[in-house]
């Protein structure tokens, strides 16, 4: 074997039953240059920020050798320029900061939120300020003055709206001046507040009217919810944090109270709607929001009534309601029950659901198919009119309808037929009736950004394999530019190797299952691997992600370079396929998609020699924390050694939402027992037989410590030998210490898995 695709240090067991010698620095050092940011630089003429302006132009960045060029496409010539001078803004941006922080370089521009303004120069905003371009250079804007609250603003761009002290404000971004819009808010029953539990922060929640007189929010009612507490650790008298915080089974959870502000008069009026306080859910989210903000509440065009929907406490009901906003009355319009949770797409993330009054109709997004499908009702019925999709395949995501063409763009999954059914397609469908067409024809994953009023949208796509083409077409799918082809040369060329995908049978042994196998680049078929299985369990999302290129994804291929398989698996229970697909393990959320995950070892290991499945291995973060305890609890035989990072390992220490839209609400029962016992993993802590190695962020305020600690106890009661670590600033992602982690756990799978001696306290950091 050639010297360079020796893999120094590795122990592992060969045919013959040879060892290698122990793993070494070297071979670390060359594990890390798998990760992110060690590879993403390398991918060339990789295009990213794609931001359509209001004047149908496009701002994007591409990389190439190190430098990176924002541009501009002019959509009529189909010819990109420089979007402004990079170092003007540089300059302007050093300029600002005062000799402070590290400089802004030309080639190397940070993040900036790209939009127009009236004159056409372009705004461009960023951690360092904002900055104004045009063809005379770049200078700083002066902002305005105020408390510094984060606001959500305008339409027109000239006012934003924000949280300070339990009440809502408006700001003058021009001038500074700012409003006092509400006067009863008071502490944990304030307006627009954003607490989901699992996440609180000073953004407002709230929905702008198209002509920006009306504001749609709530007042939030917290005031007999649970809180949650953590202890920081410093010296002297810890510092405590403590924010309201709703448990599964509570008798008082958040709720909250719809109003309109009502801002075209000489004061500001509040409306409240006229129905009781709503409960604080949402159709896509386990927050009240979704990726694209408040989704769930739509205006009308003409600013004189609103839709929005009502979810039940246990998400199986969702009702469409229909307010006046002068008056505060609400009509209810239509509502689906399902049997275990509805949601408007089949990957919770964004509604599917549209208000369209002009036409007096509504689009509604439903699974009653047992696919995710698009249907056209009347407005002032609820009647349905007729189906726009349909098939076994599912409707991921509405970009954008015409009303004046009676036209639906979407994104969509499954469809095409032979090809992976997690790659995204864009399509079109007449609201009248007709056939679904494809507008990306290509067989692979498709990343669509659409532009502002629909006619064109950016494609970039790629496979697993392939790197991205990224191109612009019109809004019948006919190309425009191309604006780049990535180039892997130099990525190839560091040692990467692209993941493989495979297909197992499920659990069942019918339904197919889709994964990727990441394996050494210094591969050898005649050695034997052992398997380390990366585990996110969903409902909502499964472990492999995106089906599209990615240079890196985590740190799968690093570890596999220290010589093992890995893999990732998109078990039953995930979204993007049926709905019975989703919900094959609804009001069991122990199930973890393990059983799939078994059998997919068994598969891989009869189908490859060089997998050895009597040394496996799993781990994940969250809810794969929770999945890789559950493995090794319940599976024991199976899995050998287990890394458990932040897991919610019982859903009764986990906020509200999660558990009751997933396992359903409480049912207390005459044994004293309910559906949630036997959920938690601690109950079954005494089974472990393999190596475990639990972490937490001790600042978690997403998934709380205690839900570690609590398997702790019960491995200390069991007389169970375990790793811990706990990191005291940490809060739920590790921040600053997730290299630490990563190395942490490189080491316990070298150590534990293959058998190893990892090298002593080998220093990973992020690239410089």
């Amino acid at each position: 074997m050639d010297a360079k695709y020796w893999l120094l240090g590795t122990l592992l067991v060969t045919g013959a039953g040879e060892a290698m010698a122990q793993v070494t620095a070297a071979d670390y050092e060359r594990a890390a240059r798998m990760l992110g940011d060690r590879t993403a630089p390398l991918l060339d003429h990789a295009v990213s920020g794609a931001t359509w302006l209001d004047d149908g132009s496009l701002v994007y960045r591409e990389r190439a050798n190190g430098v990176e060029r924002v541009l501009r496409l002019d959509p009529a010539t189909g010819k990109s320029t420089a979007a402004f001078n990079a170092k003007a803004l540089a300059d302007a941006m050093n300029l600002a900061a005062g000799g402070k922080g590290k400089p802004v370089l030309a080639e190397k521009l940070p993040p900036l939120q790209v939009s127009r303004n009236a004159d056409g120069s372009l705004r461009l905003a960023g951690m360092q300020g904002a900055f104004r371009c045009n063809d005379d250079g770049c200078s700083a804007l002066e902002g305005a003055k105020g408390g510094g609250e984060p606001g959500s603003t305008s339409p027109d761009g000239k006012r934003e709206a924000f949280v300070r002290d339990w009440n809502l404000w408006l700001r003058d971004l021009a001038s500074g001046k700012e409003t006092q819009l509400t006067f009863d808010g008071k502490p944990d029953y304030g307006y627009a507040t954003d607490n989901a539990g699992w996440k609180h922060t000073d953004e407002a929640i709230l929905v702008w009217s198209a002509d920006g007189n009306k504001i749609a929010t709530f007042q939030q009612d917290q005031r007999k919810t649970s809180t949650m507490t953590l202890v920081g650790t410093n010296v002297g008298a810890p510092k405590v944090e403590q924010w309201k915080y709703p448990f599964v089974g509570d008798k008082d959870v958040t709720m909250i109270e719809r109003v309109v502000i009502d801002l075209s008069g000489a004061a500001p009026k509040t409306v409240r709607l006229q129905m009781p306080a709503d409960q604080h859910r949402s159709t896509c989210s386990d927050d009240i929001a979704c990726d694209n903000g408040w989704e769930d509440v739509q205006w009308a065009n003409d600013g004189k009534t609103l839709a929005f929907v009502s979810t039940d406490r246990g998400h199986k009901s969702a009702t469409l309601r229909v307010a006046d906003a002068a008056t505060g009355k609400v009509r209810d319009v239509y509502t689906e029950t399902v049997k275990t949770q509805y949601q408007s797409a089949p990957a919770l993330s964004s509604v599917n659901w549209r208000y369209l009054p002009e036409s007096n109709e509504f689009l509604w997004f439903s699974q009653k198919s047992d696919w995710g499908h698009l249907y056209l009702h009347d407005l002032a019925s609820g009647k349905q009119k007729r189906p726009l999709t349909g098939g076994d395949w599912n409707v991921a995501q509405v970009a954008h309808v015409d009303q004046a063409s009676r036209t639906i763009w979407f994104r969509g999954v499954g469809r095409e037929p032979g090809r992976d059914p997690y790659f995204v397609h864009y399509y079109k469908v007449g609201m009248d009736g007709g056939d679904v067409v494809l507008l990306t024809p290509e067989n692979a994953n498709h990343d669509i950004t659409v532009s502002q009023d629909g006619k064109r949208f950016v494609d970039a796509y790629s496979t697993t394999s392939a790197p991205p083409v990224v191109v612009v077409r019109d809004a019948d799918g006919k190309q425009l530019a191309e604006l780049a082809r990535a180039d892997t040369a130099r990525l190839k060329a560091a040692g990467w190797v692209a993941p493989e995908d495979f297909t197992v049978k499920a659990r069942d042994g019918k339904t197919e299952l889709y994964g990727l196998m990441f394996k050494p680049s210094n591969f050898d078929a005649n050695k034997k691997y052992p398997i380390v299985t990366y585990i996110y369990p969903g409902p909502q999302v499964g472990s492999v992600g995106k089906r599209g290129f990615a240079p890196s994804r985590g740190d799968h291929q690093a570890l596999a370079e220290l010589g093992f398989v890995v893999i990732a698996l998109d078990g039953m229970g995930t979204p993007l396929r049926s709905k019975s697909f989703q919900d094959a393990w609804y009001g069991n959320m122990a199930d973890n998609t393990l059983p799939d995950q078994v059998a997919a070892l068994k598969q891989l290991a009869a189908k490859y020699p060089w997998i050895d499945a009597t040394r496996a291995g799993m781990w994940g973060h969250s809810g794969g924390g929770n999945a890789t305890a559950t493995a090794m609890f319940r599976y024991p035989d199976v899995y050998k050694v287990g890394i458990s990072e932040s897991g919610n390992h019982d859903n009764l220490s986990y906020e509200d939402d999660w558990g009751e839209r997933y396992h359903g609400l409480m049912e207390n029962k005459a044994d004293g027992t309910n559906n949630y016992t036997g959920q938690d993993n601690a109950g079954y802590a005494k089974n472990l037989k393999g190596k475990l190695f639990l972490l937490h962020g001790l600042m978690d305020d997403n998934v709380p410590p205690q839900s570690t600690l609590l398997v702790v106890d019960a491995l200390v009661k069991a007389n169970k030998d375990f790793d811990l670590l706990l990191l005291p600033n940490a809060h739920h992602g590790y921040g600053k210490d997730s290299y630490y982690v990563m190395r942490r756990r490189w080491d316990y799978f070298v150590k534990n898995l293959l058998g190893a001696e990892p090298p002593a306290q080998f220093e990973l950091k992020p690239a410089m």
